[in-house]
């Protein structure tokens, strides 16, 4: 019987379109090792070595690296496998494109400033888990050590802002801001007053959050009313409408009858009030495309300023 015929580099060549160097580096790299050699010293190669080579040749143009290709020769991964784990990595690279393209059409939109563009700078070399570490990193340093409302600051924990794969310059505007304003100490504090403020409320309420937007919606409904009528807060000190809405306030808070409300509101509505604050809100629901909720600083604005009139 004929013993199997043996190829040289350059019919591997000719028989898998490869050119003679790529065939004789994946040689020298181990992958399609020489069965044998010439007389005269050169390489041959058997069908088997020919099969490697085909398969490195159809692996390599899926865009699997050499080291996952040698994996795949030796059995130690199989075809699926490997096509499963380029499949992921393309998908990382195809969420930083996007980014870096959202990022570009930002900046060509507008004119940011120094801290904007090294905002952006880090925007585009963060992971998604670093991004995520840097509000919470804020949240950590606004908030160090035993607090008085835990449940506060889980909110904020749990509400962190997540970039979709495909951003739009308003989202990326949006995380520049919002990651700005993380690193301003004077919003830490003005955070941590807020929740100072709220945690001295006792409420029989289990949903506090949604108690303050009831109320709030309450508010806007009334004083859209008197805003629309011209009635300004230094006019409404001697109306009847700033003692409804501390009513309002005072029933669902649990605090009807209690002495000096007009103070305890006063104390409250300050801080929750805060623009900076409610920015951070805007700019969170922004990023994550959630509704925009409708702004209520309008709102407190006017009703602590009726109430600080009435105060004097």
């Amino acid at each position: 019987m004929d013993s199997e015929p043996l190829h040289s580099i350059g019919e591997l060549a000719r028989r898998t379109g490869l050119s003679v160097k790529t065939v004789r580096f994946y040689s020298d790299q181990g992958i399609v090792p020489p069965t044998g050699r010439s007389p005269a010293g050169y390489r041959l190669y058997d069908a088997g070595a020919l099969a490697r080579l085909e398969l490195t040749r159809t692996l390599r143009g899926l865009g699997l690296d050499l080291a996952t290709v040698r994996k795949v020769l030796d059995r130690e991964a199989s075809v699926p496998e490997a096509a499963e784990a380029l499949a992921d990595a393309l998908d990382v690279q195809i969420r930083t494109l996007l980014l870096r393209r959202a990022l570009l059409r930002t900046v060509a939109g507008r004119t940011p400033t120094p801290m904007e563009m090294d905002l952006m700078h880090r925007l585009a070399t963060l992971s998604r888990a670093e991004r995520r570490r840097l509000v919470s990193g804020f949240v950590d340093a606004a908030f160090e050590g035993p607090h008085a409302n835990p449940e506060f600051v889980a909110l904020l924990r749990s509400a962190l802002p997540e970039l979709p794969d495909d951003p739009t310059p308003g989202q990326v505007e949006a995380w520049v801001e919002l990651a700005g304003m993380c690193e301003d100490p004077d919003f830490r504090g003005a955070l941590r007053r807020t929740a100072e403020e709220q945690a001295r409320e006792p409420s029989g309420q289990e949903d506090v959050a949604a108690l303050q937007d009831a109320i709030d919606r309450a508010l806007r409904d009334r004083l859209d009313e008197a805003v629309a009528s011209g009635l300004a807060p230094a006019s409404a000190v001697g109306e009847s409408l700033p003692a409804s809405l501390a009513a309002l306030y005072a029933e669902a808070f649990g605090r009807a009858g209690a002495g000096d409300l007009r103070r305890w509101l006063l104390a409250r509505l300050r801080p929750t009030g805060d623009p900076h604050t409610e920015r951070y809100w805007q700019l969170l629901a922004t990023v994550n495309g959630w509704p925009a909720a409708p702004t209520t600083a309008p709102v407190h604005s006017w009703f602590t300023a009726a109430l600080e009139g009435a105060a004097r």
